[in-house]
Parts: C-alpha cells; structure tokens; sequence
C-alpha cells in the first residue's frame, strides 16, 4: 500500500490500480487522479473538502462514492452533478455515504474503518462540527482534526502538526498515546518553514525511540 501526502491534509492512497482519496480540500493542489474507488471526508471544514475538488474528483472517477460524516453530507448538498434524492445528497448534491464512530465500509481494496465523532475544540465561541478519522486497511490512520485513539493498534499515522485546535503540547500527548510504529506530519499549511520544523521536532520526540518520523514533501509517497 502507497500514501502519496498532498499539501496539508489530502492523502492519496494506493492499492494496485485502486486509489482513495482522503480529505481534498482548498488548501490542496486540484486532485486530478483516476482509478479512485472512493473519497473518504473526515469533517466538513473547507481545508479538508471543497464540492469542487470532490466533483474533479468523480467526473474523472464516475464510479467513485464519496463516504464522510453527516456534516459532510449537508455540506455537499449542494454541489451540482449528482443524482440522488434522499437525506445524504439530491439531485443537485454530492451524494455521501453517512459514516460515524464504529462504522465499517469496504471499497475496492479498501477496508475503511472509523473512529470518533467530534472535531476538536477551536474555541467555545466555534461550532464543534461531526469528524470521522479513518483507518485504512487496519494499518494507516488519518484522525482529521481530532485526538481521537482507536480502539485497535495503529502502525502508522498520519500526525496533524499545526492548525487553530492544535497545542504542540497535546499533539505530544495525542501521539504517545497512539503509539505507532511510523507516523508523518500533516495538516501543516498554517505553519512557516519555521514553525513546521519545529513542530516536526516535537513529533519526533513523542514518536522516537519506539517508532519513527518519516517527512513527506506534497507529492512525495511512502511504502508501507
């Protein structure tokens, strides 16, 4: 299984000739890929979701379907293209297969599992809207934005490093608490060059001896 990192939260997976897109969002480059089985949104934020980089995505990829949490669904309802006509899209929306915590889907090659059901806090006075990390193929979990820990071991994560909810300290914290074998920074185009080092340094003091911090450049792709 290859994870291709794009900038900030959008990872491209890849499973022989199937691909999953997870979180493409405005702070991504336009994801032009086909073989996609599947879009899998982890909140409705427009970092990590725009209806037009999902509708790129399916009129390259017609046979995709698109999975994310509740508010994901409200927030495509309007993105033009799609047939449909029941609570999750309509006629003129994308329509999303409703997930939340517990919920099990499989795609392709895909076993998608996923776990928690709320974005972490920005500030009392910001709506804390539905999230759904999820976890690929029992190996490769992506949180959104959330601290949430599965219930199930993670061999490798995808760590965010720099956003509103995010504390340096916490993310340390988050991080042990997970444990994985490998993780990778992203969620990071709040940051400057500086401040992504230095909060890549921190990753790698909750993550080193027992594991290891692989640092992927948008575009760059690991093996795992």
């Amino acid at each position: 299984m290859e994870v291709t990192k794009l900038e900030h939260a959008c990872q491209i997976v890849t499973e022989g000739s199937a691909r999953l897109v997870i979180d493409p969002g405005n702070f991504t480059r336009p994801v032009d890929v086909t073989g996609v089985v599947a879009v899998v949104v982890t909140h409705e934020h427009p970092d990590h979701v725009t209806p037009e980089q999902v509708r790129r995505i399916l009129d390259a990829n017609p046979g995709a379907v698109v999975i994310g949490p509740a508010g994901v669904a409200r927030a495509l309802a309007g993105a033009d293209g799609a047939d449909g006509a029941d609570g999750s899209g309509g006629a003129d929306g994308v329509v999303v297969d409703v997930v939340t915590a517990g919920d099990r889907r499989t795609v392709g090659p895909f076993d998608l599992s996923f776990h928690g059901t709320r974005h972490n806090l920005i500030h009392s006075s910001v709506p804390i809207v539905d999230n759904a990390g999820v976890l690929v193929n029992g190996r490769l979990f992506h949180p959104g934005d959330s601290y949430t820990v599965p219930d199930v071991p993670v061999e490798v994560l995808a760590a965010p490093v720099g956003a509103p909810w995010l504390k340096v300290s916490e993310m340390m914290d988050y991080v042990l608490a997970v444990g994985p074998r490998l993780a990778y920074p992203v969620h990071e185009a709040t940051l400057s060059d500086v401040g992504y080092g230095m909060h890549t340094g921190r990753l790698r003091e909750a993550v080193e001896p027992s594991g290891s911090v692989v640092v992927l450049r948008p575009g760059e792709s690991l093996t795992i």
